[in-house]
């Protein structure tokens, strides 16, 4: 947003994550910005009625955010602009998925917002940003062809949030049983994202997940690389091994005797990809033959031989 403001010098600028699916209904998202100067859409606009339900979203919002920053319309005006260059700010330092420290990426800091800045509008109506998320109070009617409804207004734009994880079509069948139509929608979608090449393009490995020399990047690579600013002075381009072997170099040598506490414990997210874990394993086992815990050739060299094959492991995989 800031660099569209500074290049371009746009009036307003909108944000739809990319498994957003657009509708209709963005000349009502342009006029409300000629009188505020921030749209949110929460993820819930209704207090949620079964346990399960509380459980499954209310509970969720409170960890992750209350507002679904999957959306976001912003003004450039002062009180616009004062937002997105507070929020930039924050995520160059700390866009991180930490639940345990009050984070999550982009979003949870976004929960401040209406404290520090006016003129914000939050978007209550169930047809902007309808997700898995708040359907338990909104309800599906028309068809495709002629127009989809939620709780009769014209949809606007909906999140199809949770594909790949496969909780999209999980919580769909949980909260979407009384809006058929959504189901025809979520074909339509898969059918769409296939013609434009989701089987290909899905496959591609993700560029910042290892160094330049196809070594896999670990949580423990960067959490100290992001927490200690001399290693980001010393090593601008962390992913670079062309300089005596840049950052991964320096971790290898010296991460586990300056930080040794990364050799104690390995925490695995409960919706950690399974090339993720094993990864991290990989990881963890050359931590522990970097440490004192390793006592002997022996045990050094199984605990090396048992990280490289499991390296070996995620790379066929």
């Amino acid at each position: 947003m800031e660099h569209i403001f500074d290049k371009y010098n746009a009036d307003k600028v909108f944000y739809f994550d990319p498994d957003m699916v657009v509708f209709s209904r963005l000349d009502e998202l342009e006029d409300e910005l000629n009188s505020n100067s921030v749209l949110l859409t929460p993820h819930q606009t209704e207090p949620e009625k079964s346990l399960t339900a509380v459980i499954d979203n209310e509970i969720c919002s409170l960890r992750h955010g209350v507002f679904n920053l999957g959306f976001l319309g912003v003004r450039n005006d002062n009180e616009g602009r004062r937002f997105s260059k507070w929020w930039s700010d924050r995520l160059l330092s700390f866009c991180h998925d930490d639940n345990p420290k009050g984070l999550f990426t982009d979003q949870k800091w976004v929960n401040l917002a209406p404290c520090f800045f006016d003129r914000i509008k939050v978007l209550r109506s169930p047809a902007f940003n309808v997700a898995t998320w708040n359907l338990s109070s909104r309800q599906a009617t028309g068809s495709l062809e002629n127009g989809i409804l939620i709780n009769g207004e014209p949809l606007g734009f909906y999140h199809f949030s949770g594909f790949d994880s496969g909780g999209q079509e999980f919580m769909l069948n949980r909260y979407g049983k009384q809006s058929p139509v959504l189901f025809e929608l979520r074909k339509w979608y898969v059918e769409q994202c296939e013609r434009h090449g989701q089987s290909i393009l899905g496959k591609q490995a993700y560029k910042y997940g290892v160094f330049d020399d196809d070594t896999p990047i670990s949580n423990a690579h960067r959490i100290i690389y992001r927490k200690r600013e001399d290693l980001q002075k010393a090593y601008p381009e962390p992913f670079s091994t062309r300089n005596k072997g840049g950052y991964k170099s320096w971790f290898e040598t010296h991460a586990y005797t300056e930080q040794p506490e990364i050799c104690g414990v390995m925490n695995v997210p409960s919706d950690a990809s399974f090339t993720d874990v094993v990864s991290d394993m990989a990881n963890y086992f050359d931590r522990i033959a970097n440490s004192d815990k390793a006592n002997n050739l022996v045990k050094r060299f199984l605990l090396k031989v048992i990280a490289g094959s499991m390296r070996l492991g995620v790379r066929i995989l």
